[in-house]
């Protein structure tokens, strides 16, 4: 243990010095929606809570619909910057701002005018659904400035500035709280909004932090070398062919584990507000430790496409390796707590014994689920650095829908083993994914290597 420990010692620390402040970073896009749950369920109740379930379930495909293709900058950004390769880092940027204010502008407009109208025919409580629709309106608004932030953001990211993010979503998500509980409660001579007060708390918390971001990037000195090209004479139809042709996929790959998620909790919401509250509880615990493999994903793609540029696929492969020990680690750490607390965790967001009843047994299962859930989320970070996204789209496709969805009924509702079943099904499905992608990247790694060795040794003949 101690050997393998020093061998992968170095790369510990490289990757961590990036993924931990992108960790927090992306823990802030669960967090405005744990907190506007938090708020929720102890300021107005069982009904308000399960509307927040059920607009979370339908907003979250459209949000990590934005942040896929808004990924799709990272690995571009790391491998050319592997390359030295300056200008072109500043014309992906200009490229990428403007897929992302127009994929914010339609993801608006099909959430806002397409959602509204099909939450009414999802077989949900109709309590619930009459107090979903203001909140889910004012969240489909801030999907806009939210995807400018994400273009800086990643573009940051990409060259591994990944603090600055990290403290702008700090601040974000704590005013984002202020605000919610004021408008919420009406405070301070505001009016008593209810759910719709976390909504313009959320609206307000996206557009400050897409403005921050962007001063940041355009005025630091640090990315003077990489924007003397950022102007809109840059924006060229093959550089954005190119941040598409991966952020497209890995927006897909992201739809098919959250659509799942969310096809869960419709599942589960037809079994009631109590049992759907509950899955809403234990599904934002396990979603915040998600964001957190999901920062050590990042940290690898970037670290995966800087050494991809380099061609230095001896240190690719060690890197990536490091992430997973990382991972399992974390996840590990994070099931124990899960499994101990599980009778306690709820509480953070509910005090109805039903729903806390229930949400501690689904807490138990995601203690194993997020193991799986974690490797798979690495696995495509990595591979996301290599450019390689097209099959592992494939295979988190056939995981979730032709798997986990699928077992999730039969579980859940033929043998009548209710939300505990669907998240059965589910753990079937990312266990089936994250064996696949590790064996795609086992492959890949070792075929660059290999390629790398017949170049060398057929030079020197």
């Amino acid at each position: 243990m101690k050997q393998l420990y020093l061998k992968y010692k170095p790369h510990y620390q490289a990757n961590l010095k990036l993924a931990v402040p992108v960790i927090i970073s992306q823990l802030g896009h669960t967090l405005v929606q744990t907190a506007d749950s938090i708020i929720v369920g102890h300021f107005i109740g069982t009904v308000a809570l399960a509307a927040v379930s059920l607009v979370s379930s339908i907003f979250m495909i459209t949000l990590v619909i934005g942040i896929g293709i808004s990924y799709g900058l990272t690995p571009l950004i790391a491998q050319k910057n592997g390359e030295n390769d300056y200008d072109a880092c500043g014309k992906l940027l200009s490229n990428s701002l403007l897929i992302n204010t127009i994929a914010g502008i339609v993801l608006y407009i099909v959430v806002h005018f397409g959602s509204l109208l099909v939450i009414d025919h999802l077989n949900q409580s109709v309590e619930v659904v009459h107090v979903a629709k203001p909140y889910l309106s004012l969240l489909s608004l801030s999907i806009i400035p939210l995807m400018v932030f994400m273009a800086f953001k990643q573009f940051a990211e990409g060259l591994g500035f990944t603090k600055q993010a990290m403290t702008i979503s700090i601040w974000g998500n704590v005013l984002n709280v202020i605000i919610g509980v004021i408008l919420v409660k009406g405070m301070f001579g505001f009016e008593p909004m209810g759910v719709a007060g976390v909504g313009i708390a959320t609206l307000i918390d996206r557009i400050l932090m897409m403005l921050i971001m962007a001063a940041f990037v355009l005025r630091s000195k640090h990315f003077r070398l990489y924007l003397q090209s950022f102007t809109l004479r840059a924006i060229n139809r093959l550089q954005s062919v190119q941040i598409l042709k991966i952020g497209a996929p890995v927006a897909m790959q992201y739809v098919f584990e959250v659509g799942a998620f969310g096809g869960a909790s419709i599942l589960i919401g037809t079994m009631g507000a109590v049992p759907q509250a509950a899955h809403l509880v234990a599904i934002s615990l396990a979603s915040m430790t998600y964001m957190m493999a999901s920062g050590i994903s990042a940290a690898a793609t970037v670290n995966t496409g800087n050494n991809y540029g380099k061609k230095q696929f001896h240190q690719l492969r060690s890197s990536a390796i490091s992430n997973y020990h990382i991972v399992l680690c974390l996840m590990t750490f994070t099931a124990l707590v899960f499994m101990i607390m599980n009778e306690y965790l709820p509480w953070l967001y509910t005090s109805d014994d039903a729903v806390i009843k229930i949400a501690a047994h689904l807490l138990i299962i995601a203690g194993f689920f997020q193991l799986f859930d974690g490797a798979q989320v690495v696995g495509l970070g990595i591979l996301r650095g290599i450019g390689d996204v097209n099959i592992p789209t494939m295979i988190t496709f056939v995981a979730y829908w032709i798997i986990g969805l699928p077992c999730g009924y039969y579980c859940g509702i033929m043998l009548n083993l209710g939300p505990v079943g669907v998240w059965y099904g589910l753990t079937v499905g990312l266990l089936f994914s994250s064996g696949l992608l590790f064996l795609r990247f086992h492959y890949f790694s070792q075929k660059l290597i290999a390629e790398k060795i017949g170049i060398q040794t057929y030079d020197k003949d």
